[in-house]
C-alpha cells in the first residue's frame, strides 16, 4: 500500500470510529393532522377551542362565496363544515374573544371582521374597514383589556378596536409595517405581497411582534401603557415570514411560508430550532410535510399548521413552490410536536 492509500485508509477508520454529529437542527416528524374534503383547498387562518377542537378558515382566490370554516375533533376528524354568511372566498386569521368567547374571522375580500356562530354560519360586521381605503386585513390577537388588534397587510398598520368591536383606530404605522420597507420600492415587488401578518403579545406585554411577510422581517413594536413606541426590527431572514406564536418563554415561532418550515427565534433573536419540511406529495396529490405553512396555532403539546399551498403565480409571483401547490389535489392541515430540541452550543 502506498504511502498516500494508508492516509486515505486512516482517514476513513477515523471517520468510521466517530460518532456521527446530528444535524444542526433535528426538524422533528411532520405529522397529517387533518384533510379538507374534496373540492376545497387553501387552508389559512387557525385557531383551537377549549376542547381541542381545531377551526380552519379558507382562502381560495380561485374559489367562489361564501367563506368556509371547517371544525375539526382531536382525532382530527371533520365534526362539520360551516358556510359563513354574506363573506368573500378570501378568509385569513380566526380567533376566539377570549372574555366574550366570540369567534372573530377575518374577511380579507370584504376588509372586515366578522362574528360568527360556528355552527350555522350566521355573522355579524364585527369591525368594519373603509373598503375604499385599500386595506388588506390579515391576522389579529388580543391585549389582556380585550381589545383587539388586526394587521393590515397593505398598508402598513395594526388597527386596534374595543372588545365589543365597532370602530377601528390606527395604532401603529410604519414603513417597517409595509411590503418591502426599503425606500421608493414598490410593494408589488414584494413576494408574497403583504407587509404586516402574524402578531401577537410577549409575555408581560411589552412589545407587540409582528411578521412581515414580503420583507422577510420580524418586527417589534414597543409599547407602554397600551401605546405603541416606534417599531424596530427584531430579525431579518425569515423567508415568507406569516402566521406566529409566542411560548411562556417568548420563543417565537413563525410559519416561513417560502421556506416550508417553522422557524423559533428566542427572546434575543437568536433561532434555536428549525421544525418540519416539504417532502414532495403522495399519490393523491397531498403535501407531505409542509407546503405554504401559514398559521399555527399551539393546543396540548402540539402545533397546528395551515399549508395554505398556494400557487403564487396567480398574483404574478412564480415561486420554486409553485409548481408544487399548481400539483395538489388534497388541501392539508399539519401538526409538528411543541418541542425545541436541543442544539449545540446553546444553553
Amino acid at each position: 500500500m502506498s504511502p498516500l492509500a494508508r492516509v486515505y485508509a486512516l482517514v476513513l477508520t477515523c471517520c468510521l470510529l466517530s460518532p456521527i454529529n446530528a444535524a444542526a437542527f433535528e426538524r422533528g416528524e411532520v405529522d397529517r393532522f387533518a384533510t379538507l374534503p374534496a373540492g376545497f383547498g387553501n387552508p389559512e387562518g387557525i385557531t383551537a377551542d377549549s376542547h381541542g377542537n381545531i377551526y380552519v378558515t379558507t382562502f381560495m382566490p380561485t374559489g367562489a362565496p361564501p367563506g368556509q370554516l371547517f371544525v375539526y375533533n382531536r382525532q382530527g376528524h371533520l365534526e362539520r363544515q360551516v358556510s359563513i354568511q354574506g363573506s368573500s372566498n378570501l378568509l385569513l386569521g380566526l380567533d376566539f374573544h377570549p372574555d366574550n368567547h366570540k369567534l372573530l374571522v377575518i374577511d380579507f375580500g370584504r376588509a372586515r371582521v366578522l362574528a360568527v356562530n360556528p355552527f350555522s354560519g350566521v355573522a355579524e360586521d364585527f369591525a368594519v374597514v373603509d373598503p375604499t381605503a385599500g386595506a388588506g386585513l390579515n391576522a389579529l390577537t388580543f391585549d389582556g383589556q380585550g381589545n383587539v388588534y388586526i394587521s393590515d397587510s397593505f398598508r402598513g398598520m395594526i388597527l386596534r378596536t374595543g372588545p365589543n368591536g365597532g370602530a377601528v383606530e390606527v395604532w401603529a404605522e410604519h414603513q417597517l409595517l409595509r411590503p418591502l420597507s426599503a425606500p421608493g420600492t414598490p410593494p408589488s415587488v414584494a413576494v408574497p405581497p403583504f407587509g404586516a401578518n402574524g402578531l401577537a403579545f410577549n409575555k408581560d406585554a411589552s412589545a407587540l411582534f409582528v411578521a412581515n411577510t414580503g420583507d422577510d422581517r420580524l418586527i417589534k413594536i414597543p409599547v407602554s401603557g397600551g401605546v405603541a413606541a416606534t417599531p424596530e426590527v427584531f430579525v431579518n431572514s425569515i423567508n415568507g415570514a406569516d402566521g406566529l406564536i409566542i411560548d411562556r418563554d417568548d420563543n417565537v415561532w413563525v410559519a416561513a411560508n417560502q421556506a416550508n418550515e417553522i422557524v423559533v427565534v428566542d427572546k434575543t433573536g437568536r433561532v434555536i430550532a428549525k421544525l418540519g419540511d416539504f417532502d414532495g406529495l403522495d399519490r393523491r396529490g397531498a403535501p407531505k410535510g409542509f407546503l405554504f405553512p401559514a398559521s399555527l396555532v399551539r393546543h396540548d403539546g402540539w402545533i397546528y399548521v395551515t399549508n395554505l399551498a398556494l400557487d403564487l403565480r396567480l398574483f404574478g409571483h412564480p415561486t420554486v413552490d409553485s409548481q408544487w401547490a399548481e400539483e395538489v389535489r388534497s388541501h392539508t392541515i399539519s401538526r409538528i410536536r411543541a418541542r425545541i430540541p436541543r442544539i449545540e452550543g446553546f444553553r
